[in-house]
């Protein structure tokens, strides 16, 4: 036999031998996660933060904390994740990372994307248009190419807020010229009523009405309202109405009126409102200024400032929880449904949904904990047996009633 022949037969069966071993390394994989020794890695928690914000775009920051059930990590290229954030799912964030390097245990996987400020606007009318009301959505997956698995995770929280509530009042303020002319106080405010109008994607319109009591023993007319709407200084509207209003002697008049907030402003607002500088990281106040022209019954027509009718209203937002992580509970970050809307599902690379990772007990408590019995508990009952909430007090008052502030 030829040398030739020797060292051909030798490669071969090394090669054969690779092969064959490349083969069995697969089917033990495979066959290891068929039978439960190797676990696909999982989400086990997001934690989002705003970063820099310029005036076109907005950095968000994630930490995303991948889970791996196996003893030893997963090599580079086997690894993916992604994640998307939305708000009353309008994708305000999305961004991932291919060739993660994921170590046994959990494994902490820094990301940053930007989101483009011209999204809020139309987040904004989203938000309006849902009665002042958002769905924060986070979506995540991480995906095995070596074990043909994703594993999905996703949360929502419900964020409100209340931006005319506290301007509706039937507080009786008087409307003072201070001018020779006439005694003080000419008109009485005896009510004030706001609410959003039909929103369009330029425009917020606010409709207005004020009940106003003339005192005097002559008609007045209110030839012109005029307005100033501001959120943190930025200026959203101004304006003043295009007709009288009559108001009999010793009787009253409804003056109705409509501003609209310009929503391409919206964005500009929007890097305030992070803007620790301004009034604090996201909150902002709301302002509404308005005046008034009467005519006498002289035909004398003063400008008077509605000082007592001027609206302050402070909001702040938590849209991501900051500082708190999005968590999953239990070792591997492996699917038990917290109370605020939390899932992971294992899904194969074809996106059919294999089976869901749901607790033991399948009874969820009101603040996210499962009981042993599978009896569900209620952290919100007082002992005597009376519903409480976290936002009001023992005797039942609303605590955020009278501080101005909208916590979300």
């Amino acid at each position: 036999m030829s040398l030739g022949t020797v060292l051909s037969a030798l490669t071969s069966s090394k090669l054969r031998t690779a092969l064959v071993g490349l083969v069995v390394l697969v089917g033990a994989v495979g066959g290891a996660f068929a039978v439960g020794i190797l676990g696909v890695p999982s989400v086990a928690a997001v934690d989002n933060a705003f970063g820099d914000v310029t005036n076109e775009t907005t950095e968000v920051e994630t930490d995303l904390v991948v889970s791996n059930p196996n003893p030893v990590g997963v090599g580079l290229d086997g690894v993916s994740v992604n994640y998307t954030v939305s708000m009353n799912e309008i994708e305000m964030a999305q961004g991932g990372r291919e060739g993660v390097s994921v170590a046994s245990g959990n494994s902490t996987i820094p990301l940053e994307t930007e989101l483009r400020n011209d999204a809020i606007p139309p987040w904004w009318v989203s938000h309006v248009r849902n009665g002042e009301r958002t769905d924060v959505g986070i979506d995540a997956s991480v995906t095995s190419d070596l074990l043909g698995r994703t594993v999905g995770f996703s949360r929502s929280r419900e964020i409100t807020t209340d931006l005319l509530g506290a301007f509706n009042s039937n507080e009786t303020r008087p409307v003072n010229a201070d001018s020779a002319l006439t005694d003080d106080p000419v008109l009485y405010v005896n009510e004030t009523r706001g609410e959003w109008g039909s929103v369009s994607e330029a425009e917020t319109p606010i409709d207005m009405a004020f009940t106003v009591y003339n005192p005097n023993l002559e008609p007045y007319v209110v030839t012109e309202i005029g307005y100033d709407v501001t959120m943190n200084g930025v200026e959203m509207a101004t304006g003043r109405t295009e007709e009288g209003y009559v108001i009999p002697s010793r009787s009253s008049e409804a003056i109705e009126f409509t501003t609209a907030l310009q929503n391409r402003r919206l964005d500009e607002w929007w890097v305030t409102h992070l803007d620790e500088e301004v009034r604090g990281h996201q909150v902002s106040g709301l302002r509404i200024e308005f005046y008034a022209v009467i005519e006498f019954p002289g035909g004398e027509e003063v400008t008077v400032p509605l000082d007592e009718l001027t609206y302050e209203e402070t909001i702040e937002t938590d849209i991501f929880d900051e500082g708190e992580d999005v968590r999953e509970s239990g070792d591997t970050g492996g699917g038990t449904q917290t109370d605020g809307g939390s899932s992971a599902d294992e899904t194969s690379e074809d996106g059919d949904s294999t089976h869901d990772n749901t607790s033991d007990g399948g009874n969820t408590t009101d603040d996210g904990n499962t009981t042993d019995d599978g009896n569900t508990t209620d952290d919100n009952i007082s002992d005597d047996g009376n519903t409480t909430d976290d936002n009001t007090t023992d005797d039942g008052s609303d605590d955020d009633e009278d501080d101005g502030v909208l916590p979300l």
